[in-house]
């Protein structure tokens, strides 16, 4: 931060127009005999009350030398060619203001509006401390030996189904192996074990892969990874449905200004993990789809008898994740978000939502075979009041549960809870989530008229019921690895294979009926192929089986004769199967899941080599 002293016997000012979208209210003032401190914030500064309290100090000392009455925060952006962002800017000087009324006894403290192009007036004071320059950087400003304020640390305790607490160092944790994975990590604050995990040499089987020539964190997805994406991004909402309230699906931008309050306040808590946008106004990139969802339920009529009700949208999401944390299909910094929120009319109406929405979650993830493991963060009066809710919730999961117990409410929320599965190599990976929000509807404007006619403004329920499409495509994939690890056939689910079966004829004369079953298959919802080329039909065989395609059928004069087939069924050997018993079969796998057609050409000989296999 540059910083510019001019002691000055008045200085006055006055707005003339906008310089930009971020800016405060405008206002005029003037000050007698006043210090005028005209700042610039840099690129780097932080908005550290350690760091300003040291910067206000120094402008408080200088003001006791020159003996003025007054002090004058003037925003000025002309003391460097580094300039801070906007919106981090205003908040840097707001809190060097706050600190500094807080601070400046016995001094009028005024502070000229930020975002403007204004008139200044001044007589300069002519003595030798009547004009002085500093500079400072977060690292130059810190004092050795200096007391940071004391924080009262978060608080964690392991609940158990009955209702009991305990210290985690207390608790018998060897009894629950994925608990204690858990608490390892979020509160002992263990390493995680290494290793390359078996599931990034499967997916790029299915054209899984990062974009080289993108930012980092950032994906591609082949014609088999498409249609595995969009297979979720439908049964996310299929399963949103399921819930047994009214859901809205909507879709909209990813881009919002920090102009807006609202979106300011609440990108503040993402902090460094904003993707800031330089254009002619100051955006980020949205984190999920909170911004778009608030900013459209905000114009909505809302009436009590509509709620509960939910928005849905699959929101392209984006997070600065650091370049060595990024993990793929799993921390990413562009994803898919099947973002939920369920507007409810009180608390009361939210936790009676979340347990049905927490029954889903634990439903759709031992579908897969798995089980979770939770994190309640949960600030301290909202335990202190709902504590038999948590622990009803600890006894709908049949086992103990970690709660980590913020002494105030830092964020949005009263409550937020992580759904973890523990990885094949022993780490917990976070996957679906809930979160009861209190502050946002008042922070948007979304409201309702309640039976009395009253505005009333809704408590709302985040979730991710299946998690990021990403990250429930991971748990698919490391579900497949922990089969590998235990002996088994490494597999995916029927209905989210993008080939389901492979008809493999064994020569070009038997083309037509591969394609006459090919047709039939299709006809029913069935994504099928067909190897058409030439090569050994071993070599096919081989090549479809390191594909993982579930179901492989090989046709020649007795098949087509007959219509019975030797099926290849992965993970479970051959068997017979008559035409219609085939189809039976795959349709009893896929029933109840979503159906996508193939996004490649039917035949194999129409495609270029595009997977690593």
């Amino acid at each position: 931060m540059r910083v510019l002293l001019i002691h000055t016997e008045f200085f006055r000012w006055e707005p003339k127009e906008p310089a930009g979208e971020i800016r405060d209210e405008p206002n005029r003032g003037e000050a007698k005999n006043a210090l005028v401190a005209f700042l610039t914030v840099e690129e780097g500064d932080v908005p550290d009350d350690g760091y300003l309290s040291k910067i206000v100090e120094d402008i408080i000392d200088v003001a006791n030398k020159v003996k003025a009455n007054s002090i004058v925060i003037y925003p000025y952006a002309h003391l460097s060619s580094r300039l801070a962002r906007p919106y981090i800017s205003r908040d840097i000087l707001n809190k060097i203001y706050d600190i500094l009324s807080a601070n400046a006894k016995g001094f009028s403290v005024l502070k000229a509006p930020f975002g403007y192009y204004k008139q200044f007036e001044m007589k300069c004071l002519g003595h030798p401390l009547s004009e002085l320059s500093r500079s400072y950087t977060p690292e130059t400003a810190h004092k050795p030996g200096a007391q940071q304020p004391k924080q009262t640390p978060d608080v964690y305790l392991i609940l158990t189904p009955e209702g009991d607490e305990y210290h985690p160092a207390q608790f018998p944790l060897d009894k629950y192996p994925d608990l204690k994975a858990l608490v390892d990590k979020e509160v002992f604050k263990k390493e995680l074990p290494g290793g390359e995990p078996k599931y990034i040499e499967y997916v790029k089987r299915f054209a899984f892969d990062w974009e080289p020539m993108s930012d980092v964190g950032h994906m591609r997805y082949g014609p088999d990874a498409t249609v595995m994406m969009e297979l979720v991004e439908d049964y996310a909402f299929q399963v949103a449905k399921s819930l047994g309230i009214p859901i809205f699906k909507i879709r909209g931008t990813n881009m919002f200004k920090l102009s807006e309050k609202p979106i300011e306040t609440h990108a503040k808590l993402f902090g460094e993990r904003l993707y800031v946008v330089e254009t002619d106004v100051d955006s980020i990139l949205r984190y999920a789809a909170c911004f778009q969802q608030f900013a459209m339920a905000k114009d909505w009529v809302i009436s009590y008898r509509n709620l509960p009700f939910g928005m849905l949208e699959i929101a392209d999401s984006y997070r600065y994740e650091q370049p060595g944390e990024t993990v793929l299909l799993f921390r990413l910094r562009r994803f898919y978000m099947p973002d939920l929120h369920i507007f409810t009319k009180n608390l009361d109406n939210a936790i009676e939502v979340t347990y049905k929405l927490h029954e889903k979650i634990f439903e759709e993830i031992r579908k897969i075979g798995r089980d979770y493991v939770s994190l309640y963060n949960i600030t301290a009066e909202f335990y202190k009041g709902h504590k038999d809710y948590l622990v009803e919730l600890a006894k709908r999961e049949g086992k103990p549960v970690l709660l980590r117990i913020l002494p105030e409410q830092k964020y949005y929320w009263v409550l937020n809870v992580e759904f973890h599965i523990i990885d094949e190599l022993g780490r917990p990976r976070e996957i679906a989530t809930f979160q009861i929000d209190v502050g946002n509807a008042m922070r948007f404007g979304i409201k309702y008229i309640d039976e009395e006619n009253k505005v009333r403004y809704p408590v709302i329920i985040h979730t991710a019921i299946l998690g990021s499409v990403e990250r429930y495509l991971f748990a698919l994939f490391d579900t497949a690895a922990l089969m590998e690890r235990r002996g088994e056939t490494p597999k995916l689910p029927v209905w989210i294979t993008p080939v389901q079966i492979r008809i493999i004829p064994i020569n070009r004369e038997y083309l037509g009926a591969a394609l006459d079953l090919a047709d039939e298959l299709e006809n029913r919802g069935i994504r099928v192929d067909v190897d058409d080329r030439e090569e050994t039909l071993s070599r096919r065989i081989r090549d479809a089986e390191r594909e993982w395609i579930p179901y492989i059928v090989a046709i020649g004069q007795r098949e087509a004769a007959s219509n019975i087939f030797t099926v290849r069924i992965r993970g479970k050997g051959q068997i017979q199967l008559s035409r219609q018993d085939l189809i039976t079969t795959i349709e009893k796998e896929i029933s109840g899941f979503p159906k996508r057609p193939l996004y490649m050409p039917r035949l194999l000989s129409q495609r270029p080599s595009y997977k690593q296999l």
